[in-house]
């Protein structure tokens, strides 16, 4: 039995420490596996109740053990069945991997063929690379996990684990540093990577595009074989208040396939990353090795996604908060890619945008959006594109939503890891870098499930007093209404 601070918890709200201590059952199985933390949470990693299971094959609510209902139908409980902080790491860097691939040799001729695609796409028509990608991710929408089109396990975990310590009764509301600056309830970020000579060429028509409703994004640039990259057209990005971030070395599919290979390559990006003054990276095509993200030297990355059933590299770091791996900040995609929206799910709504959007809202998450220069050229997906832009800039002036860029994100959120709650007689400041546009808030049970109230004022810190606010938490997710069936996608 050990006793210890949930860092997860503490990370996650920035709460005083003394709220996320918990008592630990040492774990009786030396092999993690997957098991149920209640209906709507899988966890990977060990329990010292029920037996996890090695692989995740068909419905989740059948084949795994659920803990919460060990937890609750035994006497002799005296501790926590699974150490949090073991678990949210496990989803977030992706080690559930090696349990979710039931089909070994797909997965082998996948890491076979790949080099042979990216060796003959240059020469191959728009069709032809449709056709070789939805062939490759066949059987998508039969995933289990990650849940589709977005997962908040981690953040229903850490939800489920705050509500359990208000119901211990050892304090009746539990404060912390809210999300997002200024009161915002939830956080939006456009990105623009650029594949090609002609994406290249269509920057500053995006660029006007965005302006036109009121956005700013960022724009990854890769810097070497692609295209020409025309160091006044970066000063021009930068001087209309864009971003300028490195994408990749060439975007040739192989920056991690050898990791000796991979640091020659990182050292060249690191260089351009000085040299285009950028402090954002995302890799081609989303690749992604999340152990070798310590040979980065920028601040912030965006190649981790939410659930990439519809990239190349599968998995998904189950989450729609920032989080740090090491001293890098990963702003996972959130979103689907518009690629994958129009070429291989061949709709040219916003549907799936704005589903994806009510989810991560009710997170109080980032919706973080790709779209590519590349392919908003033709007329029909610019227009899609024009539409998602209209509704983003409604919810925007609503005055909830938080539009930001990238850097300005990473600013906030490394401002909002240092900051600390500090208990006074008047009640609970924030102290630290930035706390000017911090909210304290509160975490507390309102008929028995968690609630969120927020101060719309800096100073504020009694939970129930006016000038303060109750935002609605997510708690547990009904996923049937948004599988992939559901919506119409894999009939």
């Amino acid at each position: 039995m050990t006793s210890d601070v949930c860092k997860s918890i503490v990370e996650r709200y920035r709460c005083p420490e003394e709220f996320a201590r918990r008592r630990f059952e040492s774990a009786n199985h030396s092999s993690p596996g997957f098991f149920k933390f209640g209906e709507d949470v899988v966890c990977y990693g060990r329990s010292s109740r029920g037996t996890p299971c090695s692989h995740l094959n068909g419905n989740l609510n059948r084949n795994l053990v659920d803990v919460w209902n060990l937890m609750q139908a035994s006497a002799e409980a005296t501790g926590f069945p699974f150490d949090p902080d073991e678990i949210v790491n496990n989803l977030r860097q992706e080690r559930y991997l090696a349990g979710t691939h039931s089909n070994a040799l797909k997965a082998s001729l996948a890491r076979i063929g790949r080099p042979v695609y990216y060796l003959l796409r240059p020469a191959m028509p728009a069709f032809l690379r449709a056709y070789a990608k939805k062939a490759h991710l066949a059987g998508w929408e039969k995933t289990p996990f990650p849940r589709w089109p977005v997962d908040t396990t981690v953040d229903l975990l850490l939800e489920r684990l705050l509500e359990l310590s208000l119901g211990e009764g050892k304090s009746r509301d539990i404060p912390f540093v809210w999300f997002w600056p200024d009161g915002y309830e939830s956080c939006a970020v456009m990105t623009h990577d650029v594949e090609t000579a002609a994406g290249r060429d269509f920057i500053r028509t995006l660029m006007d595009l965005d302006e036109s409703r009121g956005v700013k994004a960022s724009f990854q640039i890769v810097p070497e074989e692609r295209y020409a990259v025309d160091e006044k057209l970066l000063g021009e990005i930068r001087s209309r208040n864009f971003e300028v971030n490195v994408h990749d070395l060439n975007h040739d599919g192989h920056l991690f396939d050898d990791h000796r290979e991979f640091l020659t390559r990182v050292g060249k990006i690191n260089d351009y990353g000085r040299r285009y003054k950028a402090i954002g990276y995302r890799s081609g095509v989303m690749y992604r090795n999340q152990d070798w993200y310590n040979a980065f030297e920028f601040e912030y990355d965006m190649s981790v996604p939410n659930v990439a059933h519809l990239d190349p590299q599968h998995g998904g770091c189950c989450t729609v908060m920032p989080y740090f791996i090491g001293n890098l900040l990963e702003l996972p995609l959130t979103t689907v890619q518009d690629y994958a929206l129009f070429h291989i799910l061949k709709d040219h709504s916003i549907d799936l945008w704005k589903r994806q959007m009510e989810v991560i809202e009710r997170q109080h998450g980032i919706m973080s959006f790709v779209v590519h220069p590349d392919y908003v050229i033709a007329k029909r997906d610019r227009a899609t594109f024009e539409t998602l832009l209209d509704y983003l800039a409604r919810w925007r002036d609503r005055g909830t939503l938080w539009f930001a860029l990238p850097g300005e994100v990473n600013r906030w959120w490394r401002q909002r890891s240092k900051m600390r709650l500090i208990r006074q007689e008047s009640g609970w400041t924030i102290h630290g870098e930035g706390s000017e546009r911090a909210r304290v808030a509160f975490a507390y049970l309102r008929e028995g499930k968690l609630a969120y109230r927020i101060a719309d004022v800096p100073g504020t810190s009694d939970p129930a007093a006016e000038g303060s606010r109750e935002v609605s938490v997510m708690t547990s997710m009904d996923w049937r209404h948004m599988s992939p069936q559901a919506a119409g996608y894999g009939d």
